[in-house]
């Protein structure tokens, strides 16, 4: 957001506010940073156990709010000491230089507000659960959790996933926070409800659950706003899965998605915009969600879907909702069922609200009138003592090997979101990143030219993506994006080689540590293909991505150098004019039929320029050599895709004295209204020198 980020930087010119960034990555977030410590990847518990050490070896311990609100520091702290015994130790199991680690390390001890932001770069890990015990235990050691400016921040990938966990939304959980291993709570939820029975065991996590339904002990599955066969590790035994699964039923908002082509079922969902119900923020605070748009088709909201089937299975007096305002009422009588402060969700006090009263609900924390939680200790245990956890910080579970020797790391790029399903119909959105690829330094790159065809492979599968030399990449790691799908690339779901390995307590996969190798992919032409509509097309690598009046298609191939517009010419029926520069070894085709131009194809020996979506203007059949000689559009990657301002624009207004990103802003407008291009911005001004201005 522009205003948070020009506020931080504001916070750290005037009051001193620093930001570390700890990533393998050089990040944008890291590229912005005061300090970057780029870890060896996996050695994130290894750093906040050395942490927890160093707190405790140089008098940084909080004594008396360990005495009286923590139970089992000792063995924590001594876990960490047998562990990682000192800074050099620390140093040397997550590959940073002491001196670095050490500076870090003195300004978590200096810095009475300290708050850790940690997100699926410690979650997605075999040791995810020991790695943030391992940051609860230096937040409890210092006593800085709970007040303002301090505290561990889990920053989740969904927007509502603090509501999902209220309502049991994990196979390990009940509702309104209580654990299925719990007798009392279970036997509470079963009298509340009137069930005459009620689970007595976890059930599957998502990887575990994909595994049984492969083995044939899982025989139905309902699938509601997730593409498990492109964000599940080892995609191609999912899909497997899902093909030998009897019955497939997938709720969601998009007709066509890599999952849903193996449903049985398919139920049209409500997108957000369309439905009404609550979300609740990582601060506990639950917000109405009014609708704004009307309901599509015959598209239904989730929760009426539930309602109905569980009617048709003979429970109709446990589901007789009549709007979302009956499901929030027993909700949050649920939440206040036998509670009397033993749990922490606690909204029973608005269980009576009549529809009124619920569209008009203000935004409000639970439990209710409690604004913050455990400054004063008060967690929800027997005795009110938080439970510091002793660790051994652990590695991963395939470490790099002569036939695989780089690490894969996956994650998100800035202008999309999980599986595209919807952002990737959105042209600004496509801009900065057209195509999937594999980010890698150029050490590891040897001979190979940016934008190169490789396969990343792995022992569970392979993709086919272009190769980026990334000078941010450390050597021996890679990195590929999460989001592209079937609908996008021919072969280049990441999801496919990432390993399958789980945390044993969380079930969350290791999606940032798989070991791989690179592979050159051999072909002969590499072009683009201009369209109205996506194509199907016969090649050893293609991704496409929608344009202004169309659909742009990169492609690569092998033999003719003219065989994509032959073949796209004979299957539409069109005529072909070409203009060819034999010497350079590159060519540009325009195909006509009766209606006007049908498609654009070019062609050259690496990736040629852009093609300028407006030649879909189609141009007058008297001029429609004009498309040929029509120049191509600008190579220099977007930035800023809400006001499509690329780098060349940017640096050119930081060499005309733009040295603040307000002032890039006021020159070129990038910047100016998402927002979400500011850091790299920033970063962008930082790597000019350019001295910068308060």
């Amino acid at each position: 957001h522009p205003v948070l980020f020009r506020r931080m930087l504001a916070a750290r010119a005037t009051r001193g506010t620093k930001l570390i960034a700890i990533d393998p990555r050089r990040s944008v977030t890291a590229g912005v940073a005061d300090q970057h410590l780029g870890i060896t990847p996996g050695s994130d518990g290894a750093l906040f156990a050395g942490l927890l050490v160093y707190l405790a070896d140089e008098g940084h311990l909080d004594h008396a709010y360990l005495d009286a609100h923590v139970a089992g520091f000792d063995a924590a702290l001594a876990a960490a000491r047998a562990a990682v015994p000192s800074v050099a130790a620390a140093a040397a199991a997550t590959g940073l230089a002491a001196a670095d680690l050490l500076s870090c390390y003195r300004a978590i001890a200096a810095t009475e507000r300290w708050v850790t932001a940690y997100s699926q770069g410690v979650n997605q890990s075999t040791h995810g659960t020991d790695t943030v015990n391992a940051i609860l235990n230096c937040h409890f050691a210092t006593g800085r959790l709970g007040r303002p400016g301090m505290g561990p921040f889990s920053l989740t990938g969904q927007p509502n996933a603090m509501g999902g966990r209220e309502v049991g939304g994990l196979a390990n959980q009940l509702a309104a926070h209580m654990a299925i291993e719990d007798g009392d709570a279970r036997e509470r939820v079963q009298r509340f409800w009137h069930s005459p029975t009620i689970a007595a065991k976890p059930g599957l996590k998502a990887v575990d659950l994909f595994e049984a339904m492969y083995e044939g002990r899982v025989k139905a599955v309902w699938i509601v706003g997730t593409n498990p066969a492109v964000s599940l590790p080892n995609a191609g035994r999912v899909r497997e899965a899902l093909a030998r699964c009897p019955f497939v039923v997938v709720s969601d908002v998009m007709a066509d998605t890599d999952t849903s082509r193996f449903a049985h079922v398919r139920l049209p969902a409500l997108a957000w915009g369309e439905k009404a119900g609550t979300v609740t923020n990582s601060e506990r605070r639950i917000s109405r969600q009014r609708a704004f748009r009307p309901a599509p088709g015959q598209a239904k909201p989730d929760w009426w879907a539930f309602a109905a089937v569980g009617q048709r299975m003979g429970f109709g007096d446990a589901f007789t909702y009549d709007g979302p305002d009956a499901v929030f009422r027993e909700h949050a009588a649920l939440s206040g069922f036998e509670n009397e402060g033993t749990r922490g969700f606690d909204i029973g006090g608005l269980q009576d609200l009549d529809a009124a009263g619920y569209e008009a609900l203000a935004p409000v924390q639970w439990p209710l009138g409690q604004e913050r939680l455990f400054a004063a200790g008060g967690f929800k245990t027997p005795d009110g003592k938080a439970r510091a956890i002793a660790i051994t910080p652990g590695s991963p579970q395939q470490p790099p090997s002569a036939d695989y020797p780089l690490v894969l790391n996956t994650g998100r790029i800035r202008d999309q979101w999980h599986t595209m399903t919807r952002t990737g119909a959105v042209v600004q959105l496509n801009a900065q990143h057209p195509e999937s690829f594999v980010a890698v330094s150029p050490a590891d790159a040897a001979a190979l030219a940016d934008g190169a065809l490789v396969q990343v492979i792995s022992p569970w599968g392979q993709i086919t993506v272009p190769l980026k030399r990334d000078p941010d990449q450390a050597p021996g790691q890679v990195f590929v994006p999460i989001h592209w799908t079937d609908q996008g690339t021919g072969d280049g779901v990441v999801g496919r080689v990432v390993n399958p390995f789980v945390d044993p307590v969380s079930g969350q996969p290791e999606s940032k540590h798989t070991a791989v190798r690179i592979e050159p992919l051999a072909v002969d032409w590499y072009g683009e293909v201009l369209a109205r509509r996506p194509l199907d097309l016969e090649v050893p690598y293609w991704s496409r991505r929608p344009v202004e009046g169309g659909v742009s298609h990169r492609v690569a191939w092998t033999g003719a150098v003219d065989r994509i517009a032959t073949d796209l010419a004979a299957s539409f029926g069109a005529e072909s004019i070409c203009l060819m520069d034999t010497a350079r070894g590159r060519g540009r085709w325009a195909l006509f039929d009766a209606g006007g131009l049908v498609a654009v194809v070019t062609a050259a020996r690496r990736w040629p320029a852009p093609i300028d979506p407006g030649l879909l203007t189609a141009p007058a059949m008297d001029q429609r050599h004009a498309v040929l000689a029509r120049p191509l559009a600008s190579a220099s990657p977007i930035l800023c895709a809400c006001r499509s301002v690329d780098l060349a624009a940017i640096e050119a207004a930081i060499a005309r004295g733009a040295a603040t990103v307000a002032a890039i802003g006021d020159l070129t407008g990038a910047g100016t209204a998402c927002g979400s291009c500011c850091s790299e911005l920033e970063r962008v001004r930082a790597d000019v020198r350019l001295p910068a201005v308060a």
